[in-house]
């Protein structure tokens, strides 16, 4: 402080005088009364928030938490409860899209809705009664997602203390919808049978993660083909974010070649909903396009809450009855859907959607969807909790981060209550990177983006009324943004570039997230184990050229890896002592910062506008 440097400056100047003695008596009574002065400025700086965050530190809350000050052994420095706040909000403003998204595109599933189809309408797109049953599943997963988003964010920040939000996972809902279920029901699963795969799929992921299995599959599988799957998923999104039923309707359906041009106003479709004449005239599809426009405007600028700002500016634009873009037209089914929305503040009660778990598992679509939902959403979760934790700098030298089998195990809670609310699985988002850069690091943040969910339960109906042409967009643009990550892929070596681009390619074009994934894994396997066979064959006389390939496998096997009470096992069967406290005291040690850069995969997308993360959960190479 000002006095101790003011106490040496006094003492040392005063070994150069003649007069050493008195100086360095009058060095004393000076640094004192400067040291008083300073800290009594101090105090008068402090403000409400300081005190705040002092009192907050000195809790048990605060040492539960970790934060600076708080005499934790592990406080992580630089944390303050009113930064933990903001970041929450900040993390909650950058995913809050998800509540509108969520709803419109799981409510395309049909839900437990009953379609009486015909020759003539094979999806009841024509079906009033069936069009308003759908109408009110949306209006429950409105309400079911903002629970489930409250629900799992509040378990990994109480349970393992991170700054990461939760909430249904984009690309797990489309492949929930579209392919398994199918559009109004016509995949080949129910829609309570996919709940109850769901359901089971966190029953998996809670055995997996007491065995410490979890963490060890998703580094087994190639680095390229992690990245291939985020790529892969944002085109898949894209082509959702383009079509009418739940984006601005740019592509349309077309008998020869399968997509055309669309954007024709609703008088100029046919049955089946082609064009028949009107292309690029309808003036919502130009809403879709303005609002696109707006998002990456103010991404570019860097403005918090991008997409869900533009999302709410062209929502209300649409909402006016009087105009050739409302979202309420003058027929029965818009008179009903503006009665609710003038409700504003009301608690929907979940009529449609809640237990309808189905365990019916007598086909082999069931256990293909559940097999998928498995191994996509590990990769998806594991991966985004991996970069978060390495951008907050808090994993270890094996890559491992702190509590994470608590992590693990919260996950697994939130997959479960996913179903239990008509939902496809909850997973982390990548969007926590923002409250990351703002200085979120505890599981304050994760709590706050709670507190934000909650507040939304209280307003369904305006949340119910988002068009699919304000939400497409981020569709379109979360797509973009996941496929940036394409650069990280190792072009220059034939056997990490050919699996990977057809793990990209066959999503998109099969509408399917599974055969995607199925196809890149046995073209990696086939092609580079062929090469691997000849290569051994021939004792080293015949292969490729090694130079430009990367490490096949990312798998990086430590101790850490395995739960605490499987090393007391394998202690007790050695007949060793097992020091618990010791042995995660030893682990903690491991811990280091790391410079802002990870290789971890995910599927959920990022839109979050900071310059140091991607929306795949790559962590750019950058100096700070």
């Amino acid at each position: 402080n000002n006095g101790t440097f003011f106490f040496f400056f006094f003492f040392f100047f005063s070994l150069t005088r003649e007069k050493k003695i008195k100086f360095l008596f009058l060095s004393f009574p000076f640094s004192t009364l400067i040291y008083l002065y300073t800290t009594k400025k101090k105090e008068e700086k402090m403000t409400w928030v300081d005190r705040l965050n002092d009192s907050v530190a000195h809790s048990r809350v605060g040492k539960y938490f970790q934060l600076e000050n708080s005499g934790h052994r592990k406080e992580r420095k630089g944390t303050k409860f009113s930064t933990e706040l903001r970041a929450g909000l900040t993390i909650f403003f950058a995913m809050a899209y998800i509540i509108s998204v969520n709803a419109s595109i799981i409510s395309e599933s049909g839900g437990p809705c009953v379609c009486n189809s015909t020759p003539e309408d094979p999806v009841c797109d024509l079906n009033a009664e069936y069009m308003d049953c759908i109408y009110e599943v949306k209006l429950d997963m409105i309400m079911a997602t903002s629970i489930c988003a409250m629900i799992s964010s509040v378990l990994i920040g109480l349970c393992a203390n991170l700054p990461i939000g939760m909430a249904p996972g984009m690309g797990l809902n489309a492949y929930f919808t579209y392919t398994i279920v199918g559009y109004h029901g016509s995949g080949s699963v129910p829609y309570g049978t996919a709940l109850s795969a769901v359901f089971m799929e966190g029953v998996i992921f809670f055995i997996l993660t007491i065995f410490g299995i979890r963490q060890w599959l998703a580094r087994i599988i190639p680095m390229s083909i992690k990245i291939a799957m985020g790529c892969g998923i944002g085109l898949y999104l894209c082509f959702i974010g383009l079509q009418s039923s739940a984006g601005i309707g740019l592509v349309r359906l077309d008998y020869s070649t399968l997509v055309t041009l669309g954007g024709c106003p609703a008088g100029a479709l046919d049955e089946n909903g082609k064009c028949l004449w009107g292309h690029m005239t309808s003036p919502t599809l130009y809403m879709g396009l303005l609002g696109l426009m707006l998002m990456s405007l103010l991404l570019m600028f860097r403005v918090r809450g991008a997409i869900l700002i533009a999302i709410v500016i062209i929502a209300i634009t649409s909402w006016p009855r009087n105009s050739p873009i409302t979202y309420f037209p003058h027929t029965p089914g818009g008179d009903n859907m503006f009665d609710y929305f003038k409700k504003v503040v009301t608690v929907h009660k979940l009529k449609h959607v809640l237990g309808q778990m189905d365990f019916n598992f007598s086909t082999k679509e069931v256990w293909i969807a559940l097999i998928t939902f498995v191994y996509v959403d590990i990769l998806d979760t594991t991966g985004t909790m991996y970069s978060m934790a390495r951008y907050g700098g808090f994993t270890d030298k094996a890559g491992d981060f702190e509590h994470s089998t608590r992590a693990f195990l919260a996950d697994a809670a939130c997959v479960t209550i996913g179903s239990c609310f008509g939902s496809s699985s909850c997973t982390a988002f990548v969007e926590s990177g923002a409250g990351i850069t703002e200085g979120g690091r505890t599981g304050i943040t994760a709590i706050t983006v709670a507190f934000g969910f909650f507040v939304s339960i209280f307003f369904s109906p305006i949340f119910a009324s988002f068009p699919p042409w304000a939400t497409g967009p981020a569709l379109i643009l979360v797509g973009s943004m996941m496929t940036s990550s394409v650069r990280n892929i190792n072009w220059d070596y034939p056997g990490d570039a050919i699996p990977s681009f057809i793990t990209m390619a066959v999503m998109p074009f099969t509408y399917s997230i599974a055969y995607g994934i199925i196809g890149g894994i046995f073209a990696y396997i086939i092609i580079n184990g062929i090469v691997l066979i000849i290569d051994k064959a021939s004792r080293g006389r015949i292969h490729p050229d090694y130079s430009q390939r990367e490490d096949w496998w990312t798998a990086a096997f430590s101790r850490s890896f395995a739960p605490l009470w499987i090393r007391f096992l394998v202690s007790k069967a050695k007949g060793r002592e097992f020091d618990w406290k010791q042995d995660e005291i030893d682990d903690d040690d491991d811990s280091e910062h790391y410079p802002t850069q990870s290789n971890s995969p995910t599927v959920v997308t990022d839109i979050t506008e900071t310059p140091s993360t991607t929306e795949l959960g790559v962590i750019r190479n950058e100096k700070h």
